[in-house]
């Protein structure tokens, strides 16, 4: 995580103790910290059941949090024990996961069926064995390693009509029975660096002055695109092309790939602050002493984080556009809610057949495997 850069707040180096806050341990104040050590693990983080306990700077308990009375009330993890972090990840409520928000502590079965419905919590499909936890999103990871999956627990092939199973090898589960998300709290969309320390009067949904301008959006439906479960990366110091916006963690897949299918995702977009003459994203320091939410000074943010990072600062900055895919898995809705024919296979449907590779509406034109013996035999589908 900490070489990786994303478009909310932009990265943990420079910034540590206010970034690990959210962190499962004891003592993330700089690069030093050992994983390895088990009496920095924060226990009560995840099994505290008073609802008392805080955390602060560095993931340490906020000075004043009484500890005794967390430890005595230990039990099983609850969904506002995962929340606490998850539900707020990017500094508020559902600022970066569409899907996850403070919505689902308790929620109607029209927000999420597993949680509202049938009472399941985060672990009934995340926990593992000896505390590694399981699940995998792209924000940080590349990888499927402990990846979790509705076929997990559902048959690959759930349906009583073949015509809708005939779908499961291309399209994902996700994309017909999650149509939206932020159903009950809005979820930023685009996060402008470029207008913050201007005094506009703040507003959490439109604009700080330490962080600049925001779009917020409720009831979002997802944007679609092929994915394999991995993802490319921008790594801090890749060159960026400025005449487009770079995407910080294209997912992978694509229709000729037998592993992908067509998933639901949240794009986030952003302007955030790059190197003018090497052109690549920078990482301001922007939390604590002569950080830019202290001192509204991006040239000094950038030769502080540039100090951090030893990623070189030229001197001159400016602010490019930026992606970011969020995958969406939760709120998952009743099946009487699921996407039906015509949502999708209509002139104004929801995907861009195009966009996914294909010639047109595959009702039409045929489905990938039709087209990869088309493609083999060197003509087309009809």
């Amino acid at each position: 995580k900490k070489n990786v850069i994303n478009n909310f707040c932009i990265s943990v180096q420079s910034n540590w103790e206010g970034c690990t806050s959210c962190h499962a341990g004891y003592g993330w104040v700089d690069a030093s910290f050992d994983f390895s050590d088990v009496e920095a693990v924060d226990c009560l983080v995840c099994h505290d059941r008073s609802g008392t306990y805080v955390k602060g700077d560095g993931g340490f308990p906020e000075p004043g949090v009484d500890l005794a009375l967390a430890a005595g009330s230990v039990g099983p993890s609850t969904r506002e024990n995962c929340g606490g972090c998850h539900f707020r990840g990017g500094g508020g409520d559902a600022v970066k996961h569409g899907d996850l928000d403070p919505s689902l502590v308790n929620p109607q079965p029209r927000v999420d069926v597993h949680m509202g419905r049938h009472a399941m919590v985060c672990t009934d499909c995340h926990g593992g064995e000896h505390h590694r936890i399981l699940g995998r999103s792209i924000s940080v990871s590349v990888d499927k390693a402990d990846r979790i999956s509705c076929v997990d627990c559902h048959a690959r092939e759930p349906h009583g009509d073949a015509r809708l199973n005939a779908h499961t090898d291309a399209v994902a589960c996700q994309t017909c029975h999650i149509p939206q998300v932020a159903l009950r709290e809005a979820t930023k969309m685009h996060w402008d660096w470029s207008a913050a320390g201007q005094d506009l009067g703040d507003d959490p949904y439109t604009y700080l002055k330490k962080k600049g301008r925001f779009v917020y959006e409720k009831e979002l439906t997802p944007e679609y695109a092929w994915f394999d479960g991995m993802a490319d990366r921008y790594i801090m110091g890749d060159p960026i092309d400025t005449a487009t916006a770079t995407v910080l963690n294209p997912p992978r897949g694509s229709i000729r790939d037998p592993e992908a299918t067509i998933w639901p995702f949240k794009v986030h977009r952003g302007k955030q602050i790059y190197d003018a003459v090497y052109r690549y994203l920078l990482v301001p320091k922007t939390y604590g002493e002569g950080g830019y939410w202290e001192e509204f000074d991006w040239d000094k943010a950038a030769r502080l984080g540039s100090e951090a990072t030893n990623l070189a600062y030229s001197g001159r900055y400016a602010f490019a556009a930026t992606e970011m895919y969020w995958p969406l898995t939760h709120m998952v809705e009743p099946k009487e809610k699921s996407l039906r024919c015509l949502d999708c296979h209509s002139e104004d449907g929801l995907l861009d057949w195009a966009s996914l590779g294909y010639p047109g509406d595959p009702v039409r034109w045929g489905g990938r495997e039709a087209l990869r013996v088309a493609s083999a035999r060197g003509g087309e589908t009809r």
